[in-house]
């Protein structure tokens, strides 16, 4: 109902009120009486709060009320009489509705150009401009033009909800809240567009979606020139200039730049999820968390780029993506000058020099910078892998993981380099691969400078100085600096192999490790030495060999100064002074350094010999020694000895070769002191200390301390012999 009333000197206030409402008999008036001026008066009806109606005037009929004051405790009223005006308003109700419908906006403010459906609308907007904020919050000091602004702002500070759902039981700050909030489970979305069909909940949120089709941006910052659909947008967007951040959390004292930010983070306090998904059970902290979370099952995507055409479950990640196209980042931090493509990114990297991390794990006391961080943390105490593939059936901890996997399905690789046109899966590794061009290295490690081009290799690298283990398998207490490191070593445990080659059906614990196999297949080595030209399959492969020409070693025994090319020979070499040989073989107990020697000793035991060449179908346990006689069919030796000229197929050949020159020693025995060029040597001498004798025949039993020794023993029960006499077929 819409009613206004004004005293007169008989105190005898006249009201006017619309036709189609009927008069409801619990309106309670409340009059602001001034003895030297008419008043205008304010009513309220139960449940709805004060209304301001002093801007409309309806003067199809009236309605007199006495004041309730100390002369009198009655109201007199007389029934309105119906005249033909009615039929205007009906009119004009109809001509609002249609605007609803239409977008049109007939009532413009002619100082700022800003157009209203009603003129109701335009009256109230310029009290905005014109009108002196008379009422104001005595607890934070904020002013409003109108009582019905200051009440409900007055409820943020009470947490009051007076208005409350019947399906659900959420309580709401106004009547309009819990109104707008009935139409998400209702449905209803009465609000169409007329160019696309989309169809909202709220009027206002079609009028910012029609901006999208005319490109307009009314809202222009006047710092930076950047220009906006919605007046929310700018202000929040100043206050990335100005640092200001009004919303304060009474808990912890946390400052935001938003109000949902706040209500977001109380909800880390409060742990309050309300928003449930109806297919999973999973809840949410917000309601737009829930609607991203349901298309994963839907599968919708409905943000499409206009430049690469990929499509986007998320508003946020759109804008985010469409600025890696157009190199825009905005959201700069005043501290070092970073810029980013998304505030939340900015926020992360701003943690960075705070050193802040608020949350922490109940289980291990490990604390996070983000709460997504510490999510997937918590999922290495409970295993929990809630993102399962629906081809494959394989679960993941992670969203990003599962659709990382899912294009191995798919075989999709939508980021494409434009420098040499090769293509991947994920974007990361998209942006990993253009540095090998740019040669760029912009993580830094400030303990030994050392720079990586990557921040992932900058945290594994970091921990090498900390000694840093957080990951520890339950099986044998094993620790790991990296939770890929722990996976991995639990597969040896699991034996589990769930990456396999369709060519050949051979199975790999590892990702990485079939996709290096399937290239055995192909050919294909796509990583060039721009030194000699060699190619490899492997990018690592290749960094590897660029180290032969640069004779750079940068990882380094802490103990006795070594230093090694690889980070895999370095801990190889550690364990010579711990002793330590975690793999063990379960056929006759014997351990070993490293996962590799293992797998060659299981081979004694099957007689597995999976490398065989293509020539002459000769196989070998080992594809190094494949590669070796690889070399006596074609000649080749890569490895030259730049003293004798003598090339070998191996650079480990080449290397033992030059100790022959130079007459170096370095494998010494701790023992009698006697010295070998080669470790291997150095081994078998040690078995003459021990007595040990590890090379066992399965039919007679007799040991051996070598293996060669072993393969000419079991010739002896075979009756093979190979070797053939070429004059007189003698065979040995």
């Amino acid at each position: 109902m819409v009613l206004k009333a004004v005293r007169d000197n008989n105190d005898v206030v006249s009201c006017d009120q619309s036709l189609n409402d009927g008069l409801h008999e619990d309106i309670q008036i409340k009059f602001d009486v001034d003895e030297t001026t008419d008043s205008c008066v304010e009513w309220e009806e139960p449940g709805t709060g004060f209304q301001n109606i002093h801007d409309t005037t309806l003067e199809h009929h009236s309605t007199y009320y006495k004041l309730p004051d100390h002369r009198s405790d009655f109201i007199e009223k007389e029934e309105p009489q119906v005249d033909t005006k009615s039929q205007n308003s009906t009119t004009s109700q109809l001509e609002n509705h249609s605007r609803i419908q239409s977008g049109e906006r007939p009532y413009k403010y002619l100082t700022f150009g800003k157009a209203f459906a009603k003129n109701s609308y335009l009256q109230q907007h310029i009290k905005t401009h014109t009108e002196e904020k008379r009422f104001k919050c005595l607890t934070c000091g904020k002013a409003f033009i109108s009582i019905t602004g200051l009440l409900r702002h007055n409820k943020t500070h009470t947490g009051e909800m007076p208005f409350k759902c019947l399906t659900c039981g959420k309580a709401f700050f106004s009547k309009t809240g819990l109104l707008r909030h009935n139409k998400t489970h209702t449905g209803e979305k009465p609000y169409k567009c007329v160019t696309c069909g989309k169809a909202f909940a709220r009027n206002s949120a079609l009028q910012n979606h029609i901006k999208i089709h005319t490109g307009e941006k009314p809202f222009k910052c006047l710092t930076c020139g950047k220009a906006f659909i919605l007046k929310t947008e700018l202000l929040r967007h100043i206050r990335i200039h100005t640092g200001e951040k009004p919303y304060k959390c009474v808990t912890c004292g946390k400052a935001f730049m938003r109000n949902s930010d706040l209500h977001h983070h109380i909800r880390t306090h409060t742990g309050k999820k309300p928003y449930m998904c109806l297919t999973c059970g999973k809840t949410f902290a917000h309601n737009s968390s829930l609607q991203v979370h349901v298309r994963i099952h839907t599968g919708e995507k409905p943000f499409k780029c206009p430049i690469c055409g990929k499509a986007l479950s998320c508003k946020k990640y759109f804008q985010a993506h469409v600025r890696r196209h157009t190199n825009e980042k905005p959201y700069k931090c005043l501290t070092c000058g970073k810029a980013f493509t998304g505030y939340s990114y900015l926020q992360v990297h701003i943690k960075t020099h705070t050193g802040e991390k608020p949350h922490k794990c109940v289980t291990c006391g490990k604390a996070f910078s983000q709460n997504s961080d510490l999510q997937r943390h918590i999922r290495t105490h409970t295993g929990d892998k809630p993102y399962k593939c629906v081809t494959c059936g394989k679960a993941f901890t992670q969203n990003s993981s599962l659709q990382y996997h899912i294009r191995t399905h798919t075989g999709e690789k939508s980021h494409k380099c434009v420098t040499c046109g090769k293509a991947f899966a994920q974007n990361s590794s998209l942006q990993y691969h253009i540095r090998t061009h740019t040669g760029e290295k912009s993580h830094k490690c400030v303990t030994c400078g050392k720079a990586f081009a990557q921040n992932s290799s900058l945290q594994y690298h970091i921990k090498t100085h900390s000694g840093e283990k957080p990951h520890k398998c339950v099986t044998c207490g094993k620790a790991f600096s990296q939770n890929s490191d722990l996976q991995r070593h639990i597969r040896i445990h699991t034996r589990e192999k769930s990456h396999k080659c369709v060519t050949c059906g051979k199975a790999f614990a590892q990702n990485s490790s079939l996709q290096y196999h399937i290239r055995t297949h192909t050919g294909e080595k796509p990583h060039k030495c721009v030194t000699c030209g060699k190619a490899f399959a492997l990018n690592a492969l290749l960094q590897r060999h660029i180290r032969t020409h640069t004779g750079e070693k940068p990882y380094k025994c802490v103990t006795c100064g070594k230093a090694f090319s690889q980070n895999s020979y370095l801990q190889y070499h550690i364990r010579t002074h711990t002793g330590e040989k975690p793999h063990k073989c379960v056929t006759c107990g014997k351990a070993f350094s490293q996962n590799s020697d293992l797998q060659r000793h299981i081979r004694i035991h099957t007689g597995e010999r999976p490398h065989k060449c293509v020539t002459c179908g000769k196989a070998f346990t080992q594809i190094s020694n494949l590669q070796s006689h690889i070399s006596t069919h074609t000649g080749e030796g890569p490895y030259k000895c730049v003293t004798c000229g003598r090339g070998f197929t191996q650079n480990s050949h080449l290397r033992q070769h030059i100790r022959t020159h130079t007459g170096e020693k370095p494998f010494q025995c701790v023992t009698c002191g006697k010295a070998f060029t080669r470790n291997s040597s150095l081994r078998i001498h040690i078995r003459t200390h021990t007595g040990e004798k590890p090379y066992k025949c399965v039919t007679c039993g007799k040991a051996f301390t070598q293996i060669s020794n072993l393969q000419y023993h079991i010739k002896t029960h075979t009756g093979e012999r190979p070797y053939k006499c070429m004059t007189y077929g003698k065979a040995f």
